[in-house]
């Protein structure tokens, strides 16, 4: 028996790989998403059920997705893998935050932005309970930011630039760059929101913001690269599985 792999095979192996590297490199848990107990209660639950009704859709989103094809699975399962793993690659930002970058893009591109709500809670309640990184209480907020805000700009970018028949490597790149970047603005909001008594909401916004930009702004240049890659990837080792979830075609 012939014990060479085929193309695909080697791909996954070397997927996995790179996946077993990033978890060896991990750095140790200092940092959060919005850190546990940084929040007022009242803004935790604000956030919470404002997330519910994405979170809910994503789940009938799933379900759909699914039950159209089965294949589907493999290919929704890489695309949590991948939220956790370069989610979980963080650099100290704000205070009480960080930056890193999110992964989300990739997955809104994929099977759309309602879906993505529920793969990145359930790395979010991955994250607070094993790593301690962001919290129970800020898993609201944390999920609005990462898993709805950021990925519906980044799919709403998309459908606009196809429609208007741009590259389709630079229009990943844009779309999956670009919701990084939003999810780090409503990440902004949310902890000026919060802590603004000293100087008021539009300087802490500002403040906030300025420290995110000297981090997020190439983190957010870096995954939508990334995005490219793995797509172009996909594309070539996983054509059925891309076929079955509608994305190949569009513009070029």
């Amino acid at each position: 028996m012939s014990q060479s792999l085929s193309k695909k095979q080697k791909w996954i192996v070397a997927a996995s790989i790179a996946f077993a590297v990033c978890f060896g490199v991990m750095p140790a848990a200092n940092a959060m998403h919005i850190m546990e107990g940084y929040l007022p209660a009242s803004l935790c639950v604000f956030w919470g059920v404002v997330a519910l009704p994405f979170v809910i859709w994503g789940f009938f989103s799933i379900r759909k997705t699914v039950n159209a094809n089965r294949r589907t699975i493999s290919l929704m399962a890489m695309a949590g893998a991948f939220i956790f793993v370069i989610s979980s690659l963080k650099i100290p930002s704000v205070t009480g935050s960080c930056s890193h970058m999110t992964g989300t893009g990739l997955g809104a591109l994929l099977f759309g932005p309602a879906a993505v709500a529920v793969l990145g809670l359930i790395v979010l309640l991955f994250q607070a309970i094993l790593l301690a990184h962001g919290g129970l209480t800020t898993i609201g907020a944390n999920c609005f930011s990462m898993a709805i805000a950021g990925p519906f700009v980044s799919f709403g970018l998309y459908k606009l630039m196809d429609k208007a028949h741009v590259n389709r490597k630079v229009n990943i790149f844009l779309a999956c760059a670009l919701g990084d970047l939003f999810t780090y603005c409503v990440t902004a909001v949310q902890m000026a929101w919060a802590h603004h008594s000293n100087v008021g909401f539009g300087a802490a916004f500002v403040s906030n913001m300025g420290v995110y930009a000297a981090t997020q702004v190439p983190l957010a240049i870096i995954e939508g690269i990334l995005s490219v890659i793995i797509i172009m990837a996909l594309e070539s080792y996983a054509t059925a599985e891309m076929k079955a979830i509608g994305f190949l075609g569009g513009a070029e």
